[in-house]
């Protein structure tokens, strides 16, 4: 019997602020007890720390220079061949739950902050998923709103971990014998203006946090102001695993649903002195995400590695486990032997990148490329500027080792797998409005890193759905 699947991936969690990663302020178990049952990630990485882009490459398992994804809130074009196509085309049904961002949705929102429904319409803007309570983009935690099966919304009742936990609960006990494929999808902890988290989840914080020894003096009360919002926030999203995890038990398919808990990518919260909300930086604040997959009878319960996975990697690694074809389309690596034990093969590196100085505009001036070993980092930055980072010595990076010769081959080493990253996806590291003409008057992808595209609403070729083995 082909096993169900269900990825949770709450939105801008960073590794670090798990106890499973350190994290001693407060308290996970049901991360915790899914950690203990699975296999831990200690080197899973978002390649492209933004909302749009990150989330692009879980859904095709493709980099943003082949979908175009380079800021947020761009459409996705139809002819993209999503972890549900591939899956649905294997005999499961399919459901997306929470927040979608693949869309302009509400594009230009009035006020930049949508607080209203955000619809992604029906058909190919929705890649494939066929159970759909979903929302574009927005920040209404308490009460919010999705979208059903067309254009008509409704809002979920109290905080949006208990809301959206009620449709996955009404798609797992669908009365369909078929497996299922549900990516849950809540936006906490990301940064909202209205109201963060419960009062029950501050209630259970520390009444003084501290923070890491990377987060400069004179950014420590902003930084402390975030991350007491934010812990709160996680706490919601662990109370949501642990109801998942006893509905799947409850209804008797936990035992043959592989669990996948990840993020989009992390937070700085302060460290190296930026601001606490931002993302889009080379360092492991930003890109270092968690990673636990929970497969019964194939995972070494309660293990850990320290082998490299990257986010464009989850889509076909999950084909991998599940016995799903990987499609031809997908660029990423199936890296299911890191929890099976059958098949070899590793990560040396991860690719990561940002565009644009801004999240939803092509606007210059934080261009940067950079990679992710076990154990360096390294990033230049269009306006020449080079960082380079020992994560064994230095796990804060602190220490720019960029002019320290005792380490001149290890940085040699790295820029080139940054050169063969770059040459292998086409990838220029230029102005970044050099790229506004990828996309049509209506945030459409019309052009990649590989030239111009067809109609952004072609339909895929759908024989890439068949694995070139």
């Amino acid at each position: 019997m082909k096993p169900n699947v269900v990825i949770i991936f709450p939105d801008q969690l960073r590794a670090q602020s798990l106890p499973l990663y350190g994290e001693q302020q407060i308290e996970t178990p049901h991360i915790d007890r899914l950690a203990a049952q699975g296999v831990t990630l200690d080197n899973a990485i978002s390649n492209c720390p933004v909302c749009t882009p990150a989330r692009a490459m879980l859904v095709t398992g493709r980099y943003p220079q082949t979908t175009g994804h380079l800021i947020n809130t761009t459409r996705t074009r139809h002819s993209e061949i999503s972890i549900a196509d591939a899956f649905a085309h294997a005999g499961y049904r399919t459901g997306w739950v929470g927040k979608w961002h693949l869309h302009t949705g509400l594009w230009p929102a009035l006020d930049r902050m949508p607080q209203h429904p955000d619809w992604v319409p029906e058909g190919r803007d929705r890649l494939g998923f066929q159970y759909w309570r979903a929302y574009n983009q927005h920040m209404v935690y308490f009460n919010g709103f999705v979208h059903k099966d067309d254009w008509n919304y409704e809002r979920w009742k109290g905080y949006e971990t208990e809301g959206l936990m009620d449709y996955a609960e009404e798609f797992v006990d669908q009365d369909d014998e078929r497996p299922f494929l549900l990516c849950l999808s809540p936006h906490p902890p990301h940064f909202t203006p209205f109201e963060f988290a419960p009062a029950e989840c501050y209630e259970r914080l520390p009444d003084h946090l501290a923070l890491p020894p990377n987060v400069p003096p004179e950014m420590q009360q902003t930084a402390k102001d975030m991350y007491r919002h934010y812990l709160a926030m996680i706490l919601a999203v662990d109370d949501m695993v642990g109801r998942l995890y006893g509905h799947l038990e409850s209804r008797g398919v936990l035992d043959n649903t592989i669990i996948v808990f990840a993020s989009d990518h992390g937070t700085q919260g302060g460290s190296q002195g930026v601001n606490p909300w931002s993302k889009k930086n080379p360092y492991d604040a930003s890109i270092k995400i968690p990673a636990i997959v929970r497969m019964p009878d194939q995972t070494a319960a309660g293990t850990r590695t320290d082998e490299l996975l990257s986010i464009v990697d989850v889509f076909p690694t999950l084909c991998g486990l599940a016995g799903v074809p990987v499609p031809r389309s997908v660029e990423g690596m199936n890296l299911s032997h890191l929890f099976s034990g059958v098949g070899q093969g590793r990560r040396e590196s991860a690719f990561l990148m940002n565009f644009s100085k801004y999240f939803d505009w092509f606007q210059d001036g934080a261009e940067w490329r950079g990679v992710r070993s076990r154990t360096h980092t390294y990033a230049r930055w269009l306006s020449g500027r080079e960082e380079f980072y020992d994560l064994r010595a230095d796990p804060w990076q602190l220490n720019n080792l960029l002019l320290d010769r005792s380490k001149s081959t290890d940085l040699e080493y790295h820029k080139a797998l940054l050169e063969a990253h770059q040459q292998q996806r086409h990838d220029e590291l230029v102005a970044c409005t050099d790229w506004k003409h990828w996309l049509d008057e209506q945030r459409r992808v019309v052009r990649n890193a590989y030239g111009e595209l067809s109609h952004p609403e072609s339909l895929p070729d759908w024989s890439l759905l068949e694995s070139a083995s």
